[in-house]
Formats: C-alpha cells, sequence, structure tokens
C-alpha cells in the first residue's frame, strides 16, 4: 500500500474520529471505555498546528479513504517540556499490518527537528503486544512502568511510556 500523508483538515476530524473509536472495544489501545463524539474532539484537533503539534492523515496515493492518522501532542503541558511531544498513532482495521506503523514512527522522527521536538513520547499499554513492538523496532526504549493505573473490564492494566530523544538543536 502506497500512502502518502497530508494535514488534517475539519473535513477529515469524522473520519479521525471513526477510526479512533474503531479501538475502543479492544481495550488495548485506548483508556476511553465508551465512544467518543465528533463534537468532543474538536478542542483536542483545534490545539494541534501544523508548524509546532501537527496532526497528519495517511491516504492511500491513489486516493481513498484515510487509513488512519498520526499526531504530536504537548506533554504536561509546562514551557520547559515544549520540546517533549507524545506521539498518537490510529489506523483504520483494514490499514493495520500493512506497514503504516512503521511509516508513522520514521514520518514523527524526521519532523521532528523542524517542529523543535528532541523527545518522542509513546504512552502504550503493558498488554498491547503489536504498539510496543513497532515502538521498539523503531528504537523507541521503555523509560517508565505505571502499574494498574488504568482498569479497564475490571483488568488493571499497565500503562507503559516509551522514548527517544531525536538530534536537535537546543540552541
Amino acid at each position: 500500500m502506497k500512502i502518502q500523508h497530508r494535514i488534517a483538515t475539519q473535513h477529515d476530524l469524522a473520519a479521525i474520529v471513526a477510526i479512533y473509536n474503531s479501538t475502543v472495544a479492544s481495550r488495548e489501545v485506548t483508556a476511553d471505555t465508551n465512544e467518543v463524539s465528533v463534537a468532543s474532539r474538536q478542542a483536542w484537533f483545534d490545539a494541534h498546528s501544523p508548524d509546532i503539534r501537527p496532526l497528519w492523515v495517511l491516504e492511500p496515493e491513489e486516493g481513498g479513504d484515510i487509513a488512519g492518522w498520526l499526531s504530536f501532542s504537548d506533554f504536561y503541558g509546562r514551557p520547559a517540556y515544549a520540546g517533549t511531544a507524545e506521539l498518537s498513532i490510529y489506523l483504520h482495521v483494514d490499514a493495520r499490518g500493512h506497514g503504516l506503523g512503521n511509516y508513522c514512527l520514521a514520518l514523527a522522527q524526521d519532523q521532528a527537528p523542524r517542529l523543535g521536538v528532541h523527545t518522542l513520547l509513546g504512552f502504550i499499554f503493558g498488554h498491547n503486544k503489536p504498539s510496543l513492538g513497532l515502538f521498539a523496532k523503531a528504537g523507541f526504549e521503555q523509560w517508565a512502568q505505571l502499574p494498574k493505573v488504568a482498569v479497564l473490564d475490571g483488568i488493571e492494566r499497565d500503562l507503559l511510556i516509551l522514548g527517544k530523544r531525536v538530534d536537535v538543536s537546543l540552541s
């Protein structure tokens, strides 16, 4: 599958939310236990900026529906953390297993210096083996484990924080 990416537009928000909602039932990817509405994600969407915290959508080069999305989000929201970003990758069910996760992580690492980001983070459930493997393959290391901080359907789940430094000048 040949993919291209572009900055998300307001028109894309419904598809972005649909892809996100497709992961809720698995209890593997998100801590949301119910699907979210497009309206409830508007402020999150508006918080993204192409110059510092982009939200990209992935599309097949030959056209068609959005195959997934990648976002950079603020970490902790204080000025000293401006060079650190949390990555989120969500793929349409039909697009999983075709290398799009690798594409997203390569894109994130390539674009981080331009965005002034020196540290990339992934917040991943400890039982989400596919995502943990994807990030590990891209050179991310486990930096923290928050044991049993989430409860999904009565099961306590660990949250792992994976991180990677990206070459960027701090001057």
